[in-house]
């Protein structure tokens, strides 16, 4: 029987949908707001088997190198393609493309509602999804869902033109293979196989099948929660090779490459900063990548004390805290104001110390602004529930506002926080609390 692109028997009586669209969390860049697209998915997943076909991703196809070839092919054989344009992904705007060119009928664009269309699709019918940012709401995934089943139904049956391409050269003729069925996937194993069952087992390393991006993905995230960052790094190598152009497997990468500490912790930075300088963090408006870069040159100056270790850091969260406007990178940017402001001090750097200082101020009013915000919206739970109340007690501290720290202080303890968590709090405090008793403010003339 053949066999689908993720290796499994393909049922010749289902019609295939392929889904273009990016994979993890992916930030558009024109508001700064960061989505999980695999959720996103896992929506429109329901919705085509509902229909009655078969659904598959990119990063479900099993395959040995990069995945163009078998991606292409899909895209030309589906009987349905979905193209996720959220996040204004260029990649999955020129693979709609393709498809436009191909074939004639049978493709559907989706977004979520907060994007503004570029004026080429101004004309094209795109469904909306509204998505929260960590996830899509029941109600909203129960309404998408119908649509997209209903929708998918017509558009089947109907094989009605909605390329733009065919509607307007009305002679255009579809293109024909030598070999018009779908390239059935290779069942070798492959060199980036071996690597990772020679991790999880060097005995066993050559008897491990091929695996798809989607579950090279879901093992090293798995790695990832069990502080295993030895494991995800060596996953996400695989993954690369796989997917070299993928920036987020790119920043993920690097993230578990620093928190591996392997062959140590410097060493690790090094590395980790290397993968970055790929992404062009001096020109990024990623505020993902800004936040890894400003995280990997804390640490790098924590251990070197290098005073341009220090800026890089403190430039890294300043332009991720204002285009992503989130209380993560403003309340790390606080801190290292507060850290320059001491150095800067002693260096007799008076002024500038001072400007550090009140910045870091203005950052926090910002930070809790921002944490007051999300309280208040609900949609935190669980651990991110405590990180986002535990940043507001570390704001309202820095502000040196008592009141409102010990109430952001009893709202983030009786959330019931790990103690490791706690004991991560107290340990940045008491750090904060050592740099504003050295305020540089004493400078100022009453």
């Amino acid at each position: 029987m053949p066999e689908n692109a993720m290796g499994a028997p393909r049922d010749e009586g289902k019609k295939i949908c392929f889904v273009v669209q990016g994979f993890g969390e992916k930030t558009d860049f024109t508001t700064g707001k960061k989505f999980n697209l695999d959720n996103s998915y896992q929506v429109i997943k329901e919705a085509v088997q509902g229909a009655g076909l078969e659904c598959i991703r990119a990063d479900e196809i099993v395959h040995s190198g990069i995945i163009d070839a078998p991606m292409y092919q899909e895209i030309l054989h589906a009987d349905l393609v979905i193209a996720d344009l959220s996040t204004y992904n260029v990649n999955a705007a020129y693979e709609l493309g393709v498809r436009h060119a191909l074939r004639p009928f049978a493709t559907i664009i989706v977004a979520e509602d907060g994007m503004k269309y570029p004026f080429d699709f101004g004309h094209i019918a795109i469904r909306k999804y509204k998505h929260l940012g960590d996830d899509i709401g029941a109600g909203e995934a129960r309404r998408f869902t119908k649509e997209l089943k209903d929708a998918i139904a017509v558009i089947i049956q109907a094989q009605q033109t909605d390329s733009p391409v065919y509607t307007y050269l009305t002679d255009l003729q579809t293109p024909n293979e030598r070999k018009n069925k779908m390239t059935e996937t290779a069942a070798s194993i492959d060199a980036s196989n071996v690597i990772i069952s020679s991790l999880q087992d060097p005995e066993s390393a050559e008897a491990q099948p091929q695996q798809s991006a989607k579950l090279l993905l879901e093992q090293a995230t798995a790695a990832k929660d069990k502080n295993d960052f030895v494991l995800a790094a060596s996953l996400l190598q695989v993954l690369r090779q796989m997917r070299p152009h993928d920036e987020y497997i790119v920043q993920q990468l690097a993230l578990a490459t620093y928190k591996s500490k392997q062959p140590d912790a410097k060493t690790a930075l090094g590395q980790a900063r290397a993968l970055l300088v790929e992404l062009g963090p001096e020109n990024t408006n990623d505020p993902e990548t800004l936040g890894l870069w400003g995280a990997v040159h804390k640490r790098l100056w924590d251990i070197s004390r290098d005073r341009k270790d220090l800026d890089e850091s403190i430039a890294g969260y300043e332009r991720g805290f204002y285009l992503k406007q989130d209380y993560y990178n403003g309340i790390n940017l606080a801190f290292l104001l507060n850290v320059r402001a001491q150095v800067g001090e002693a260096a007799g750097e008076n002024a500038e110390a001072v400007a550090d200082f009140v910045s870091a101020r203005r950052v926090r009013r910002e930070v809790l602004r921002f944490c007051q915000e999300s309280f208040d919206a609900g949609t935190k739970s669980g651990d991110e529930k405590y990180w986002v109340l535990a940043t507001a007690w570390e704001a309202a501290v820095g502000l040196e506002d008592g009141t409102s720290a010990d109430e952001w202080e009893r709202r983030a303890k009786a959330v019931n926080p790990q103690g490791w968590m706690l004991e991560s709090t107290a340990s940045q405090l008491e750090k904060l609390k050592a740099l504003l008793a050295a305020s540089p403010l004493k400078h100022i003339q009453a």
